[in-house]
């Protein structure tokens, strides 16, 4: 699971890549990760570390989910890219288990589509020994790392909306966001009524133990979980995996609604009816 290590480690394999001003703000002669949050003036964190950070984490997701994917016997790809459920190039899965290792995929052969919004969680500084030491976690600095992040939040939810809208070939492809932090308050109710509709599976943090405050560990209707162990995520991905879901959304009369359950109701078995009502609902 993620973990300090993780993202020092971030570090010093990035500075091999960047210069230490495209990496960490500098503040009173001192470069952190982040601005402490009991400095006055505002420093702005470089946009040049996104790249980096996105290329690394979705690495660290393949690599974390390649024995899982392979047990289901399937392949953990990255930058997935499906034309026809709305995956372009510019705007591709950034992890998906897919039957075949090819990143340019066929819809029926996408079996769960991740979206990886994870970062730095902690803060650090560089030392005169050049090494990165920390020196807080995410409530002592003033940047808002992965899922507490509301811009993230949007595009994740955004772009998990469009897929579900953009195909109905999408329709039976579930959707996790990862992430490593936990959530604000503020989006409690909305990952909750995202997965009570089916848009997005779950929102998920492989942070285990990100402070030592209180944070939110998982919300009331569980569309956000912290997930402590592999085994509990492996766990989770398998039974996404077994239970052939479909997403549906439509707005229609009463009258019309009846008609199409009535109808669904006359198959034999509950997944037969099941089958008819999804079919009925997109005609």
């Amino acid at each position: 699971m993620w973990s300090i290590n993780d993202e020092v480690n971030f570090f010093k394999d990035a500075i091999n890549l960047a210069s230490i001003e495209n990496l960490m703000v500098k503040v009173k002669g001192k470069y952190y990760a982040f601005q402490p949050k009991d400095e006055i003036d505002k420093v702005n964190t470089p946009q040049t570390r996104n790249s980096f950070i996105g290329s690394t984490t979705e690495k660290w997701c393949k690599d974390l989910f390649a024995d899982i994917a392979k047990s289901n016997g399937l392949y953990a790809v990255n930058s997935v890219v499906c034309e026809e459920i709305g995956l372009s190039r510019q705007s591709s899965a950034d992890l998906a288990f897919c039957t075949s290792p090819d990143n340019i995929q066929k819809a029926e052969n996408i079996k769960l589509i991740f979206e990886i919004k994870m970062g730095i969680v902690n803060n650090y500084f560089f030392n005169n020994d050049e090494d990165f030491e920390f020196c807080g976690d995410y409530t002592t600095h003033k940047g808002n790392p992965s899922l507490l992040r509301s811009d993230s939040m949007l595009k994740a939810i955004g772009k998990s909306i469009n897929l579900r809208v953009d195909s109905s070939k999408a329709k039976s492809i579930p959707i996790v966001i990862i992430g490593n932090s936990p959530i604000t308050t503020n989006y409690v109710r909305k990952v909750d009524c995202l997965k009570q509709s089916g848009v997005i599976q779950k929102f998920i943090s492989l942070y285990p133990n990100p402070t030592t405050h209180d944070f939110i560990r998982e919300t009331p209707q569980k569309g956000f979980e912290t997930f402590d162990t592999l085994e509990i995520v492996e766990k989770f991905i398998e039974q996404i995996l077994n239970e052939n879901l479909n997403y549906f959304s439509s707005m229609m009369s009463n009258k019309d609604l009846g008609r199409i359950i009535s109808l669904a109701n006359k198959e034999s078995s509950d997944e037969l009816k099941g089958q008819k009502f999804i079919e009925m609902l997109n005609l």
